[in-house]
């Protein structure tokens, strides 16, 4: 890990912001407000923000893209930094480009960048919503690809030390949504990302629900066409945030798909058959380990697609997605997830986990056994 000097600054007071909501910043749209945020175009100007915010003694929360965060109805009562830093530069390397983009780049579009240069390795992950600075934070991953695999380098800023850190691969921990960034929440700023991107190669197509919907060009589909169809699969599920989708206020999967070992997934299966639900379905993971979509768990306990509990339920395209129908709070969102993680426990035994992070709430995990969202 090496470090380098971190440019300073000097803090310019009409750039903090006072009582902003937090809300139209987050693809939930739910939560309150914050009581100072800034701006972050430049390293420097987040380093003046932490700063001030220590000099005042506030706690820090970092924004980008919102997509993957829950916010409290009270909102934040610190300072929010907003990463907006911009830029992305290649560099060659024989049949490999090593793509370097900053935190604040939409992470879509620099998808779609990447496969109009021809670049694989990213063309699974198209349509996920967010910024490129959140990528490694829960080592985004979707239709058979994981950016763990491409990521040469993350820099980030140490907000203990304000040193910038370079970060190789090997020392992120990668694993299946997690990393040491999302393990050591409120200690780094990702400031860019560097992957190493495979010039002129096919697109992955490792997952069987791609594959079927490529058809008879799944083994030689060209990257546009692996992108544009995982694109189709994410809109049909309504996992593409569009303005016209009555589902678009959500997070994503709100759980994360639970692995098991291979006697735990006999068990479950035993107990769903004996629960009169045949072909429950898993694939696997690495070494005598399986994932078992969440999706059907939360189905079979009951919970149909397009649900309703107050302002929020369940999307009408796919049940591993929550959705905000407006005008809510975020206690009622909560309140519903724990719903749905208790009956799944009482029905198959299983503990769904959250996939987005939580803010401004009492304790990290607000779906903890005992917690409440009074």
């Amino acid at each position: 890990m090496s470090s380098e000097d971190a440019r300073l600054g000097g803090a310019e007071p009409e750039k903090i912001l006072r009582d902003v909501s937090i809300a139209p910043l987050t693809t939930l749209e739910l939560g309150g407000t914050a009581d100072f945020l800034v701006e972050a175009e430049r390293i420097a100007d987040a380093i003046d923000a932490v700063r001030w915010a220590r000099s005042r003694g506030l706690p820090l929360l970092i924004l980008a893209g919102g997509s993957n965060l829950v916010v409290a109805d009270d909102g934040w009562r610190g300072l929010v930094i907003r990463v907006a830093n911009h830029g992305i530069e290649m560099e060659r390397d024989r049949d490999e480009v090593l793509v370097t983009a900053s935190a604040g780049e939409s992470w879509d579009a620099f998808v779609e960048a990447m496969v109009a240069e021809g670049l694989a390795g990213l063309e699974c992950l198209g349509g996920i919503p967010g910024t490129v600075g959140a990528t490694p934070i829960q080592n985004v991953g979707a239709y058979g690809q994981e950016v763990a695999t491409t990521i040469e380098l993350v820099r980030a800023l140490d907000l203990e030390t304000l040193e910038i850190l370079s970060f190789r691969a090997a020392q992120c921990g990668f694993g299946y949504r997690r990393s040491i960034f999302r393990e050591n929440r409120g200690r780094y700023l990702v400031v860019s990302v560097t992957y190493r991107l495979a010039a002129g190669a096919r697109g992955t197509v490792a997952y069987a629900e791609l594959r079927k919907a490529l058809g008879k060009s799944a083994a030689a589909a060209p990257l546009t066409d692996v992108y544009s169809t995982v694109l189709d699969l994410r809109r049909a599920k309504s996992m593409v945030i569009e303005a016209d989708n009555p589902n678009r206020r959500s997070v994503g999967s709100f759980f994360v798909n639970p692995v098991l070992e291979a006697r735990e997934l006999a068990d479950l299966t035993d107990g769903a058959r004996s629960a009169g639900f045949e072909n429950l379905p898993s694939h696997p993971v690495g070494e005598n380990h399986f994932k078992v979509p969440a999706a059907w768990l939360i189905e079979h306990a009951g919970f149909e697609k397009g649900s309703h509990h107050k302002s929020v339920g369940i999307s009408d395209a796919h049940a591993l997605a929550l959705v905000h129908h407006g005008g809510g709070t975020s206690a009622e969102l909560v309140d519903f997830a724990r719903q749905i993680q208790h009956r799944v426990l009482v029905r198959f035994g299983i503990e769904l986990q959250p996939e987005p992070v939580f803010v401004g709430f009492p304790t990290a995990n607000p779906l903890s056994p005992g917690q409440s969202t009074e």
